[in-house]
């Protein structure tokens, strides 16, 4: 009787022969559990628990997002909305989900680095675990047990699973929901597809549309592969299209239900509704461009090259993510090949195409999209990426072990295209471990000799030795991308973590605006912007395209980093400094984009705050959440991340003076400048009915002129001021 997990269904009795099934000296059978399986995944996970949370503290996390879970910390409305603060006057431009985690814990345990990042180590390792026991469950232990180090070791999952960004629960999510669609095909109950479609509603919840790119290989596999009668097959579709949508849209639509007046402004929409983030912004914007997202390869050129079918091989991504790309794409083909007659609901091929499908699907779009592209976008190809290895390379290995001359090339060939692409990516850091390529090219060639000479193994020793060359065929593959991986915990001077855009390893390419510092503004180190910095995918330095300042070792912060225009406020002035960036001081996750706050003039506006429920009104969300994790208290971001929300009106500003809820606001400083007709008739209005704060007002005693010069000017505003 054939087993349920079996790859290779024995076929009928009268087609048997000696050579079936094919030998699989590196498994076990798929129903007997080899002793080294459960440890080798509990030293998978622990290997991926200290690469994602060792030194932590001292990492660089995300201030935009920090901000918003420590005003959901605050107030519950805030939590719901996932306002940037607890004034709920704006919100990040992102569904809340992953910040109602983050939040959740923070409020259990304080907030805190650690109590905020223990929700993403824990999905990170949970992702492992899914793709784990999805793979053994049809390819075995030994597929398994590759794909999960594959995954673990993946140099920007590494990265991103060390900072607070949506994408780790994204990852979980998403891979949940193809296990469970695999399982609902496997085994014809409606559970598993329902929350296989529930789980991908979240994932919606967590980053919109990215959530559904997986979503036509789930239904294609359903479809094909599943043992039901299609009348069957089309209720269980509609129920789940139903979950679907429940899951996916009931944000949106509470969000819609409450009145404009009592609902945060929904940041990076531009009429505030949370329908229009999903179909603009957070839509089909990121794909074509427009919509806050640049166009034409304006936004995605600077973050991550410009679009093409190659870009996941480029300077920026290559050393990020495509280093066993070629390879799945081969295990992909030759899988499948190799599934030949198989029924149509043979449980191997349908797991190849969902994986598969996840691959192709997430690889084209990433690739070809016009909009804002981050390096670390591309950590969502990497469940595909480490399940295609681990299947296909077992795959192929059964097929190069019956020794037949049609697949004798197939996986050496494999091996050494691995190999070379390695070499050059390795090569592509320049003065970086220079040591490691040479390595990686002699041990890959020796194991490739080895599956040669031991493929035929028949003693005991034939067979160990085959074993050693398979295991330095692995080594030689992973050894690049765990030397990328390590960076980020363990070294000073490569990986350097930016919130707004965590990568692994060295410096390999311009990225955003290449090294150097950008164009100064608000919280810089100086007026021309930052101390400079060469890290890849613009790091400190060249953090935006259009410039953004930033100390060389950023403090934990920044926002999302997606500027199509415009760079984040960085500068000083003689005079005094408006507030910028902040450190991590007591605990803080925050600071990044900027430099040193002003403490003098921070303490003159805390003292003199006089009720307002607002501190201060600034220009750009990025400096407001650095403030927010200064000073505690609710900031206003006037015209959202990209500078192009329409938040702030001048009729909702004199609606605030009037009330007493807000009493100062900063004009210019560079960055966004927000909707230059908004802007412009709020600054006119601002510098004639209110006061500029002096220098001598809170600075030494010798100090004179007002908070003023490339940061901009902080004005005083009373009830009276409104005519």
């Amino acid at each position: 009787m054939t087993s349920a997990t079996d790859p290779h269904p024995r076929p009928r009795a009268e087609t048997v022969s000696a050579d079936w099934p094919p030998p699989v000296p590196i498994a076990a059978p798929p129903d007997k559990t080899p002793r080294w399986s459960l440890p080798a995944l509990l030293a998978i996970l622990a290997l991926a628990g200290v690469l994602y949370g060792w030194n932590l503290s001292g990492n660089s996390l995300n201030s935009f997002y920090s901000a918003a879970v420590y005003s959901g910390t605050q107030s519950w409305k805030a939590w719901f909305f996932g306002s940037l603060d607890a004034g709920n006057f704006l919100t990040v431009d992102k569904p809340p989900f992953a910040l109602m985690v983050m939040g959740l814990s923070c409020r259990v345990f304080g907030f805190g680095t650690w109590q905020m990042m223990a929700p993403e180590i824990a999905a990170a390792l949970g992702t492992i675990w899914i793709l784990h026991t999805s793979v053994k469950r049809v390819f075995g232990h030994a597929a398994a047990a590759i794909a999960a180090l594959v995954l673990a070791l993946t140099p920007i999952t590494v990265a991103i699973n060390r900072d607070n960004n949506p994408d780790t629960i994204l990852v979980l999510l998403m891979a949940g929901g193809a296990a469970l669609a695999l399982r609902a095909v496997r085994t014809d109950r409606l559970l598993p597809l329902l929350g296989s479609a529930v789980l991908f509603g979240l994932a919606f919840n967590t980053k919109m549309l990215q959530g559904y790119i997986a979503l036509p290989a789930v239904f294609a596999v359903y479809v094909y592969a599943s043992r039901l009668g299609w009348r069957k097959k089309a209720v269980n579709l509609a129920l789940a299209a139903v979950a679907l949508a429940v899951s996916s849209f009931w944000w949106a639509t509470a969000v819609s239900l409450v009145p404009a007046d009592d609902r945060p402004y929904i940041g990076g929409s531009t009429d505030g509704s949370a329908w229009n983030l999903i179909m603009g912004y957070n839509g089909l914007g990121r794909v074509l461009g427009g919509e806050g997202n640049g166009g034409g390869g304006g936004g995605g050129a600077t973050f991550a090259g410009s679009a093409g079918i190659g870009r996941m091989f480029n300077d920026v991504l290559g050393g990020q993510i495509s280093w066993l790309i070629p390879f799945a794409f081969l295990a992909l083909v030759a899988g499948l090949v190799l599934c030949g007659r198989a029924p149509r609901t043979d449980p191997a091929r349908a797991a190849l195409v969902m994986w598969g499908g996840w691959l192709v699907l997430h690889y084209l779009t990433f690739a070809m999209a016009e909009g804002t592209m981050h390096p670390y976008y591309t950590t969502a190809l990497a469940p595909g990426i480490a399940a295609l290895t681990g299947a296909g390379g077992v795959m192929m290995f059964r097929a190069f072990r019956r020794g037949d001359a049609r697949w004798s090339w197939v996986l050496p060939a494999g091996l050494a295209v691995t190999g070379v692409w390695a070499i050059v990516l390795l090569r592509r850091a320049t003065g970086w471990n220079t040591w490691l390529w040479p390595v990686v090219g002699v041990v890959m060639v020796l194991a490739v000799v080895g599956l040669f000479v031991f493929r035929t193994a028949g003693s005991g020793t034939r067979a160990r030795l085959l074993g050693v060359s398979v295991a330095a065929a692995i080594v030689a593959a992973l050894a690049g991308p765990t030397a990328y991986a390590a960076s980020p915990a363990f070294s000073a001077t490569t990986g350097g973590m930016g919130g707004t855009n965590p990568t692994a390893g060295p410096s390999t390419g311009g990225g955003m605006g290449g090294p150097g510092g950008g164009r100064g503004g608000f919280g810089g180190n100086g007026p021309g912007g930052g101390q400079g910095g060469t890290q890849q995918g613009g790091r400190a330095g060249g953090e935006f395209p259009d410039g953004g300042g930033g100390a060389e070792r950023m403090q934990p912060g920044g926002g999302d980093g997606e500027l199509p225009q415009g760079g984040a406020p960085g500068g000083t002035n003689g005079a005094g400094t408006a507030p910028g960036g902040t450190g991590n001081a007591a605990g803080r996750p925050g600071g990044g984009m900027g430099g040193s706050v002003d403490s003098a003039l921070i303490s003159y506006l805390e003292k003199h705050q006089d009720g307002a429920k607002w501190l201060l009104a600034v220009s750009n969300s990025q400096s407001a959440g650095q403030l927010i994790l200064s000073t505690h208290k609710p900031v206003i971001s006037m015209w959202g991340f990209t500078g192009t929300d329409q938040a702030m009106t001048l009729a909702r500003l004199k609606e605030l003076v009037r009330k007493g809820e807000l009493h100062y606001i900063q004009l210019g400083g560079g960055g966004m400048g927000g909707n230059s007709g908004l802007s412009q008739e709020i600054t006119a209005w601002v510098q004639k009915n209110g006061t500029a704060v002096k220098a001598s007002d809170y600075g030494t005693s010798g100090s004179s002129g007002s908070a003023s010069g490339t940061t901009g000017t902080v004005y005083r505003l009373d009830p009276s001021d409104v005519g």
